[in-house]
C-alpha cells in the first residue's frame, strides 16, 4: 500500500474539536515531536475566531513539551490520562482547566478496551519504520500504543528518521485477551519474550505520515546531590543486609526504580557494590544509570517500557546497538506494569513519596492534599505486588520548612498494608511485623529529621488510645502551619492538649 506524506499542518488540519488521540508517552521516548505543536496552532486560530477546540489525549504515562506542555500553554487540552509531569499542564489540571483522571498504569490500556472512555479517534504513533502491509517497527517507548493502535479509526505515524532501523527485535508487543478469555501472561523470568518485534496495524487506517528527525529531548540528570546520595546509600544498604541475612536469594532478585535523582542514585549505588550479585531490571522506565550498569556488567538485562535516556547516551546507545540489543527488552505498559508478572517474579519495588506519615502511609501526588503534583504512575502497580516495597524521600525540603515525614499525609495513594520499608536521608525503617505504634516508633526514631523529631513525638504521645492513635484535630497541624506561615516547624500541638 502507497502512504500519504503529508505534513504535520496538513495532519492537524483533520482534527475536530473533542477528538481523542492515543499515544505513546512513557516520559518522552515514543512521543510524537511535530503533531501535537500543530495542532497547537491550529487550536489558537480557533480560539482566536471565539471557537471551541479542545483534545483529549491518552497515552501511557507522561509526555514531554511536544505534548503535554504546548497544549497546556494553548489551552487544548480537555481529558488527559493516565499521568503527566509537565509544569504548565500541571497548572491547568489545578486550575480546572483541563481534566486530569489519574490512574494505576497497568490500568489504563484495558480499561480503554472496557470502553471506559468513550472511543479513540486517533493513534498517534512514531516509529523507526513502516512497511507497505502495516508492520511498525517502534522506537524508545511503547506505552499503550498497541491497544491505541487497535481500538483507533485512523493512525497517523510520525516515522522519526532518527530512530535507527537496528532496534528490531527489542520491542515485545504482546496484547493480553479480555475477560472472560484472558489467559495467564506467560512471563517467568525478566527476559522472557512472548509477543512480536513489530506492531502490526491495518495500513488502511493510516491517514498520513509526517516526517521527523530528532531525539527525544532528555535533559541529562544532574550528579545525585548530597541528600540523593544519603538515600541511595540507605537503600543499598538495607538491601545488602536482607541479602546477608537470608531474606533474598543468593540469584537476587530483578528491580525497579522509578525516575529521577534518587532512582539514579540507587542504581549507581547498587553499580559500587562488589558484593550484591549481578541482577536483571524489571520496570517501566530505565535511565542513563542503567547503561552504565550493563557496560559494567553489574545489570545483564532490564525489561521496561520506555528508554529514557538523555540525547548523549540515547546517541551512545544507537551507536553501540550490537552491545545493548540482547540486554533490553521494549514492552507495553500492561505488560511492564502487570501484577501478575511483578509478583511471580519476586521484583523489589523502589519508589519516591513526596510524603510519608508515622504510620506508614505514602503520599505520592497531591502537595498539601490537593494540587496534584504528577500522579501515581507505576507505583502502585509495583509496591502492592513487590517482593519488597520500599519507598525513599528526602526526610525535609525548602531547607527544613517542610518535613516529609509527617503526623498523617494529606493524601493516601499507598497504605500502611502495601509499604514495607522507608528510607531517607536520616536512615531506614523496616516496618514489617510491626503494628501501627511500633511503625511509628521506628519512623520517627529512624527517617524523621533532628528538626522534626520532637514535634513527632509529641504528636504520638498526644494519642489517647485505639490501634492507630491519631489525634484528628492535630493530624494536620504540620501542614496548617506550613500554608499559615511558610514553615512547619511553627506547628505547635499544645493547643490541642
Amino acid at each position: 500500500m502507497a502512504y500519504n506524506f503529508i505534513t504535520a499542518d496538513e495532519a492537524a488540519a483533520m482534527v475536530k474539536n473533542n477528538d481523542t488521540f492515543g499515544l505513546s508517552g512513557f516520559t518522552a521516548p515514543g512521543v510524537p515531536k511535530a503533531f501535537f505543536e500543530a495542532v497547537a496552532r491550529r487550536a489558537e486560530k480557533e480560539h482566536e475566531a471565539g471557537r471551541e477546540f479542545k483534545i483529549n489525549v491518552f497515552t501511557g504515562a507522561s509526555t514531554n513539551d511536544h505534548v503535554d506542555g504546548i497544549l497546556a500553554r494553548t489551552n487544548t487540552m480537555g481529558r488527559r490520562a493516565p499521568y503527566q509531569n509537565t509544569p504548565d499542564l500541571r497548572k491547568r489540571i489545578n486550575s480546572h482547566d483541563a481534566h486530569y483522571f489519574d490512574r494505576h498504569l497497568s490500568d489504563m490500556a484495558q480499561e480503554v478496551r472496557y470502553g471506559y472512555y468513550g472511543k479513540i479517534d486517533y493513534a498517534v504513533i512514531e516509529a523507526a519504520e513502516i512497511s507497505e502491509d502495516g508492520e511498525v517497527l517502534l522506537g524508545c517507548g511503547l506505552g499503550n500504543v498497541p491497544t491505541y493502535a487497535h481500538l483507533a479509526d485512523k493512525i497517523i505515524i510520525e516515522l522519526n528518521s532518527r530512530l535507527p532501523k537496528s532496534l528490531y527485535g527489542m520491542h515485545d508487543v504482546y496484547l493480553p485477551l479480555d475477560p472472560p478469555y484472558r489467559r495467564e501472561i506467560p512471563i517467568f523470568h525478566a527476559n522472557d519474550r512472548i509477543g512480536r518485534p513489530t506492531l502490526k496495524i491495518d495500513p488502511a487506517k493510516v491517514v498520513g505520515i509526517i516526517r521527523t528527525d530528532s531525539y527525544d529531548g532528555v535533559k541529562p540528570f544532574t550528579e545525585p546531590d548530597a541528600m540523593s546520595k544519603k538515600i541511595g546509600s540507605n537503600v543499598v544498604k538495607f538491601l545488602l543486609s536482607e541479602y546477608r541475612n537470608g531474606g533474598l536469594p543468593k540469584e537476587f532478585l530483578p528491580l525497579q526504580s522509578g525516575v529521577g535523582n534518587v532512582a539514579n542514585a540507587v542504581l549507581y549505588d547498587l553499580g559500587e557494590s562488589t558484593e550484591l550479585p549481578q541482577f536483571m531490571m524489571y520496570t517501566e522506565v530505565i535511565q542513563d544509570a542503567v547503561l552504565e550498569l550493563m557496560k559494567k556488567g553489574k545489570c545483564t538485562f532490564a525489561s521496561t517500557c520506555s528508554m529514557t535516556f538523555s540525547d548523549n547516551v540515547e546517541s551512545e546507545l544507537f551507536s553501540n546497538l550490537d552491545f545493548f540489543h540482547d540486554k533490553i527488552l521494549l514492552r507495553p505498559a500492561e505488560i511492564s506494569n502487570n501484577p501478575e508478572v511483578i509478583r511471580r517474579l519476586g521484583v523489589i519495588a523502589m519508589n519516591t513519596a513526596l510524603e510519608a506519615d508515622i504510620f506508614g502511609n505514602v503520599n505520592s501526588t497531591h502537595v498539601l492534599g490537593t494540587r496534584m503534583m504528577n500522579g501515581i504512575g507505576g507505583s502502585g502497580d509495583f509496591t502492592r505486588n513487590a517482593y519488597i516495597s520500599i519507598f525513599s524521600c528526602p526526610s525535609i525540603t525548602k531547607e527544613g520548612a517542610i518535613s516529609n515525614i509527617v503526623p498523617m499525609v494529606a493524601h493516601a495513594d499507598h497504605s500502611e498494608h502495601s509499604v514495607d520499608v522507608i528510607v531517607t536521608d536520616q536512615g531506614i525503617a523496616d516496618l514489617r511485623g510491626k503494628d501501627p505504634v511500633q511503625r511509628a516508633e521506628t519512623i520517627i526514631e529512624n527517617c524523621a529529621n533532628p528538626l522534626y523529631k520532637e514535634l513527632l513525638w509529641d504528636y504520638l504521645k498526644l494519642g489517647k488510645g485505639g490501634q492507630t492513635p491519631h489525634t484528628l484535630a492535630a493530624a494536620f497541624a504540620l501542614h496548617v502551619a506550613l500554608s499559615e506561615t511558610g514553615d512547619m516547624r511553627n506547628a505547635d500541638f499544645a493547643k490541642y492538649c
